[in-house]
């Protein structure tokens, strides 16, 4: 199901930043909008989305080089407002008769920005601001047409602007939190010469989604896998907001999940008329002897999708399938074309058979998690379900590295229970975005009692994030992480090691599967 976008919305054009997602979160936050598509976009597809403007990313390329990802000359002609941003302002220079060249001394890092025009974009800044900077190459002839708004001690043309066709470029990163007055600059931008008004709110997006899910499903009925994670209950709330007990929920235990969870799905959703189907030796019959990450998902995505298919026949004619699918998930599944690589299937965005008969309703496709949670507050969920932490479509079948069985599924299940058990216990879950555990495949040597053993070990993860493009580990206490190893290896028979994961996202990812 694809969302009737709002009237006001930004296009963000994606030349393989690390930091467009990043950009995409800074608008959103200032409550207007924002997609992000690939940097070589048809501008008809542009003018036709009506945009109240443009931002050109950053990227790594040199816009010289042989393979450096180019937009489309028009975009330039479409007479909405651009702002390029790094490799995006080199982008403007390359197009519009400036000059670009290599620097003859880097920048990346810290800078001071010496602000010399502060009229719309740097509206109330003035004299001189901390930026961040990321750049081999750098204007060095403004484009025709244009004027220097500001410069650095290494970089003399650092921000330009072309008032009469609105088109402007800073060569720094006002999204990153190294450029304090970022969100002054993105702001301006946005109001000053987009002439954005700010209406997206959750309770607008609720508003505009309840509308068209009734537009699209009419009189049908929508089978929704309910797990008891926020995104799959957010979207259960807005469909059954929308058209009530045409919403069938449906609750697969495929097995894979953690301790209890089963029940308690069961008994918060009770009220729903949810249906349990009971698919674990499916799953793990299909899963046995798979140990390679990405086909797992899709073996997993593959037999959700089989088992929802044969009770929809039970049911009668139903046409739609509700999934959680996240903004997040659809950018790492699926690159935008640009840059940017796949990094890995999610269930509910790469694992689907490409023929299905049941049409996707996906009303989170755009949001970030956050929004989700904000829009779930709308929606009255309760507090408990809107901040768990995020788990994973596939479950633990992507937390036991190698391959999977009944005996190993248990063991994690029961370390990843003391897991939670003590973040609650101690508070620390509230502090934390997403905690988790994983089976290794490595045995070791330990001792217990006098008894020698040579057995499993969990690597155990929490991490910080906003979003889940990126994410810094938690810095546990060393009592807590103490005390959690210690009831693991006591109480969990066929492990005898913990360690903790303090990599980040990136260059890690959050789930090691």
């Amino acid at each position: 199901m694809t969302r009737q976008l709002e009237d006001e919305k930004l296009i963000i054009l994606d030349f393989g930043s690390q930091y467009t997602q990043l950009i995409a979160r800074r608008i959103r936050e200032l409550k207007v909008y924002c997609e992000i598509l690939s940097y070589d976009t048809d501008p008809d597809v542009i003018k036709d989305a009506n945009p109240k403007g443009i931002i050109l990313s950053g990227g790594p390329s040199s816009v010289y080089g042989a393979d450096a990802p180019l937009p489309h000359a028009r975009i330039f002609q479409l007479g909405i407002p651009i702002l390029g941003i790094c490799y995006g302002l080199q982008v403007i220079g390359h197009f519009l008769a400036g000059e670009v060249d290599k620097a003859a001394k880097r920048e990346f890092g810290s800078a001071k920005l010496k602000i010399d025009d502060n009229t719309d974009l740097f509206e109330t800044l003035c004299g001189e601001i901390d930026v961040w900077m990321s750049h081999g190459d750098h204007l060095t002839a403004l484009p025709v047409g244009f004027e220097k708004l500001a410069h650095t001690e290494n970089a003399e043309i650092a921000a330009v602007a072309d008032r009469r066709r609105q088109i402007y470029g800073i060569q720094f990163h006002p999204e990153v939190v190294h450029t304090p007055k970022g969100s002054t600059i993105l702001k301006n931008f946005l109001f000053n010469i987009c002439d954005c008004e700010g209406n997206w709110t959750p309770e607008a997006f609720v508003s505009s989604m309840v509308e068209q899910i009734r537009t699209t499903v009419k009189k049908g009925k929508v089978l929704c896998g309910l797990s008891g994670g926020v995104d799959s209950a957010v979207t259960a709330g807005l469909i059954r907001k929308a058209i009530g007990d045409q919403l069938i929920p449906v609750f697969v235990d495929n097995g894979l999940l953690r301790k209890g969870e089963a029940r308690q799905v069961r008994d918060t959703f009770k009220e729903w008329n949810l249906r349990f189907i009971d698919a674990s030796q499916t799953f793990l019959s299909a899963l046995e002897g798979k140990s390679e990450p990405e086909e797992k998902r899709k073996i997993i995505g593959h037999v959700f999708i089989d088992v929802f298919e044969a009770e929809a026949e039970k049911l009668g004619k139903i046409d739609f399938l509700a999934q959680g699918t996240l903004y997040p998930d659809v950018i790492e599944s699926v690159s935008t074309g640009g840059p940017s690589q796949t990094i890995k299937s999610h269930h509910n965005v790469g694992g689907l058979p490409e023929k299905m008969k049941l049409k996707l309703v996906e009303p989170l496709r755009e949001l970030f998690k956050d929004e989700v949670r904000a829009v779930g507050r709308v929606l009255g969920l309760p507090d408990h379900m809107i901040n768990r932490h995020p788990f994973p479509g596939p479950g633990l079948g992507i937390r036991i590295i190698g391959d999977l069985s009944k005996e190993r599924l248990d063991l994690l299940r029961e370390a990843d229970f003391i897991f939670i058990d003590e973040l609650r216990k101690s508070g620390w879950y509230d502090k934390t975005w997403q905690a988790l555990a994983v089976l290794l495949p490595v045995q070791s040597v330990g001792v217990m009692g006098d008894e020698r053993t040579y057995e499993f070990t969990i690597a155990l993860r929490a991490v910080n994030s906003l979003d889940g493009m990126t994410a810094n580990w938690t810095p546990l206490p060393y009592e807590l992480l103490g005390r959690i190893s210690n009831r693991i290896i006591n109480e969990v028979r066929g492990i005898n090691r913990v360690v903790y994961d303090i990599s980040s996202k990136p260059p890690a990812t959050i789930e090691w599967e």
